[in-house]
């Protein structure tokens, strides 16, 4: 796909993902990323993009003048390493539905909060964002965003935004996503401790802790108290917009669960599908693949068992750790009146 010069032809096509928004120049940047680039892509993001890949931008008074197709827009937030993309590459259903993986135009909106920008500009361009990712692929008829997990700040403001629209809470439980990031080893480390100091600038690092606690923490205790974090934020998100309009799923339900939890989708999304089409994604390469195109090996599949067994492994090494730090959570979560199990669950029983 060339990329087009015409403005009216990118902003009446999907396939011209707006990426980038330019808070300098007051200007949204697009690529043409077609639905088969969407699949190569682990996410929508500079980093996992081709490098290659041509863009033109224009000016953003330009861009929301022009009329735009729209679809309804689900969410699927979440807390990492649980299962978020595999759930968000289910959702790319030609003539349904699409699923947009951590697009960068959200970060980008988030980058620009943390630097100061004007709350009413902000929360307007983040409104004239979401115009942009909510226009349908050609014969879909809904969009489902898989945003960063940086871009919890953003949950609240969007859905208010999108009165219509629906949200998935997905999180990994904590022991599980303890093992995680054990097996990242020292990128995992890094990783939650970044996490940390973003949680604490965005202003929702749950509280208990001077500096020099946290300082003292170890890696895995730092990634208890990111995940604790996120786990009150998702609360906040539930009593904020409602239990009509946002569920909570685990992804080890997910995992076990898998094909009642894309018909609970359907329901909860108004997707209507049909049981065929709920086989067909089931068949399809989000159920059978690796969602990290770098981890993916030639004829694996990534399901429920490969994940236990995965994280069986990591319990040998790390177990005895990742067991105290559980239940040192689990203490902190009481002190802070934190629920470990926040509902209202998309699937019961």
């Amino acid at each position: 796909m060339i990329a087009s010069s015409n403005l009216s032809d990118i902003v009446g096509n999907a396939e011209y993902l707006a990426h980038r928004y330019d808070e300098f120049g007051d200007a949204f940047r697009f690529s043409p990323v077609p639905r088969e680039l969407h699949r190569e892509c682990t996410f929508i993001t500079d980093e996992h993009l081709p490098d290659d890949l041509p863009y033109s931008a224009f000016k953003r008074s330009d861009v929301t003048a022009l009329e735009k197709p729209k679809a309804p827009v689900h969410f699927i937030f979440h807390s990492a390493y649980c299962c978020s993309t595999m759930l968000a590459r289910a959702f790319d259903i030609e003539g349904v539905s699409m699923g947009l993986k951590e697009p960068q135009i959200l970060n980008d909106m988030i980058g620009w909060q943390r630097r100061g920008a004007p709350a009413d500009k902000h929360r307007q361009i983040l409104d004239e964002s979401l115009a942009l990712l909510e226009r349908p692929f050609s014969g879909d008829r809904a969009v489902v965003i898989k945003p960063s997990n940086i871009c919890t700040p953003l949950a609240i403001p969007m859905l208010e935004m999108r009165p219509d629209a629906r949200a998935l809470l997905l999180y990994a439980p904590i022991k599980s996503f303890l093992l995680s990031i054990a097996k990242k080893e020292m990128w995992g480390r890094i990783w939650v401790r970044d996490v940390l100091l973003d949680t604490r600038k965005d202003g929702y690092l749950i509280g208990g802790f001077t500096d020099e606690d946290l300082l003292k923490l170890t890696d895995l205790q730092v990634a208890a108290v990111g995940w604790l974090s996120q786990h009150a934020a998702f609360a906040k998100i539930v009593e904020a917009i409602g239990d009509d309009r946002v569920k909570t799923l685990d992804s080890e339900t997910f995992l076990a669960r898998s094909t009642e939890t894309i018909g609970a989708f359907s329901d909860f999304f108004g997707l209507d599908l049909t049981a065929d089409k709920i086989d067909a994604v089931m068949a399809g390469p989000a159920f059978n693949s690796h969602s990290k195109l770098d981890q993916r090996k030639p004829g694996e599949i990534f399901d429920a068992k490969a994940r236990t067994d995965e994280q069986n492994r990591m319990a040998e090494l790390h177990g005895a750790e990742i067991d105290m730090i559980t239940d040192w959570a689990q203490a902190v979560a009481e002190s802070q009146n934190i629920k470990m199990d926040i509902g209202p669950a998309l699937l019961y029983g």
